[in-house]
């Protein structure tokens, strides 16, 4: 199979007459834009500048960068690999991705490489749309329903990892309320969330992260639902900022509280949250912000700040681990290792 034989298409990335494309999400709301991937130091910085983001397609683009590299007859395409996989460093897809790469195309062909990159494609998909049947019965009619970050076909190349299970539950008929805190400091939920949400019909509130605290006390929110960008053995799970402080109130409130993730977002290697590296970005996007109405900056210019992209949610805060391959309570889910 060569790379100019295949013709995949989801909301974020697509791959036709040897091209492969990134929409690029710093522009959503407002501007639908296609990036064409250069080179392997071109998605690298896409990676990076958060143009593709969600750790479920940052695995997939990698990966199908990486044949794209052996497509056009790059010739260390091992040193390739390694420059894709330290991209980012605590989306653990990525890695995992480009570890199998290397590992069920070890002779580096185009066309070994092509096939294991349309299969993590494949999987990708199967794995949302299995995520998002084991989730929906978690959904009643007349919840409310809490959510941050995204997690939908922009995150992954299927239906999504919690936003699948919103989907579903809502494609089955069920009728609920979406709470979608807009996710400070990058605006994920309220840009792309609040998009995605529009376009499946599913009926949806903007609030800022410090308002979920007041519809919880206020008995408007009965779950919650949330991605992974890595799970521990312990069933601890690193996601976007501000994730934990989502749980803590859960569970005060008497919220249930779900992480939902595919089988590649766990790492078998990582026995706790305590070990998962946390990254750290530019000081700027707390100072202010930046998309396709320019750049704003609210703060004064040399502030000092703290901007982890992520924070850890520990197993105990967690009512359930929704994954392609069912849900478990976290004492459940130890048990599989």
């Amino acid at each position: 199979m060569r790379f100019a034989d295949l013709k995949l298409s989801s909301l974020g990335l697509r791959v036709a007459n040897a091209r492969l494309e990134i929409l690029d999400q710093r522009l959503l709301p407002d501007q639908e834009a296609w990036v064409e991937v250069r080179d392997h130091r071109h998605m690298v910085e896409i990676i990076k500048t958060l143009a593709v983001r969600g750790a479920p397609l940052i695995g997939v683009a990698a990966a199908m960068e990486l044949a794209h590299a052996a497509s056009r007859g790059e010739s260390d395409l091992r040193a390739v690999a390694a420059e894709l996989r330290a991209s980012r460093p605590t989306a653990v897809n990525l890695m995992w991705a480009i570890d199998r790469m290397l590992r069920e195309a070890a002779d580096l062909t185009e066309a070994s490489l092509t096939r294991v990159a349309k299969a993590i494609f494949d999987e990708d998909v199967a794995m949302c749309l299995a995520m998002g049947n084991n989730g929906a019965p978690l959904i009643q009619d007349g919840d409310g329903v809490l959510t941050i970050c995204n997690t939908g076909g922009l995150a992954t190349v299927g239906i999504g990892t919690a936003f699948a299970v919103l989907q579903r539950a809502f494609e089955q008929g069920r009728r609920f309320h979406v709470y979608a805190c807009e996710t400070r400091p990058l605006l994920q939920g309220g840009r792309l969330t609040t998009w995605e949400l529009a376009k499946v019909g599913i009926p949806h509130t903007l609030i800022t992260d410090s308002m979920a605290a007041t519809l919880m006390r206020a008995g408007r929110i009965q779950c919650a639902f949330t991605g992974a960008d890595r799970v521990s053995r312990r069933g601890d799970y690193a996601n976007k900022i501000g994730t934990y402080n989502m749980a803590v109130l859960a569970k005060y409130h008497g919220v249930r509280f779900y992480g939902v993730a595919p089988w590649s977002t766990v790492d078998a290697s990582c026995p706790s949250g305590e070990h998962i590296e946390i990254e750290e970005r530019h000081a700027d996007e707390v100072r202010g912000v930046a998309g396709s109405f320019g750049q704003v900056r609210w703060a004064p210019r040399d502030v000092a700040v703290f901007n982890p992209s992520f924070d850890v949610t520990p197993a105990e805060l967690v009512t359930g681990l929704v994954l392609d391959r069912g849900v478990y309570k976290p004492e459940e889910f130890q048990r599989l290792f």
